[in-house]
């Protein structure tokens, strides 16, 4: 079983960070909001997008699938009470001239073997779609 662990420390009332390993993350914790950090939806939505991603490069060498390079847009729903994400749809756009098939294929094995995508789907309507980036 793996573990995961973080460090977070506010900063001041405009803002905090998160911080693992050799990495720091500036977090909005502030009232006013801040434009160059993400606020904790937009943090979850990250995650999400890099679950995403990085499930599509674990598939990749399992189902021989060439891809030029992919590009994830997330939208969600947040209703205020009681304060909560509803929704969260997504598109995953492939750079690839792999089949639909073989595409819906890379969609299946994303959706099932992401850990932050299985662990919102019990929480939150997930959906989403993966397309064929258009020239």
């Amino acid at each position: 079983m793996l573990e995961y662990s973080i460090s977070a420390e506010r900063a001041d009332a405009a803002g905090s960070s998160a911080m693992v390993r050799q990495a720091v993350v500036a977090l909005d914790t502030s009232l006013a909001g801040r434009t160059d950090a993400f606020n904790p939806a937009e943090m979850l939505l990250a995650a999400l997008a890099a679950c995403i991603i990085k499930s599509a490069e674990r598939a990749l060498p399992l189902l021989g699938f060439d891809m030029r390079g992919m590009h994830v847009h997330l939208h969600a729903i947040r209703q205020d009470a009681p304060p909560q994400i509803t929704s969260i749809d997504y598109l995953v756009t492939v750079d690839t001239d792999e089949s639909d098939r073989r595409l819906n294929l890379l969609h299946k094995n994303i959706r099932k073997y992401g850990t932050i995508s299985n662990t919102l789907a019990l929480a939150v309507a997930l959906d989403g779609r993966i397309v064929r980036k258009m020239e």
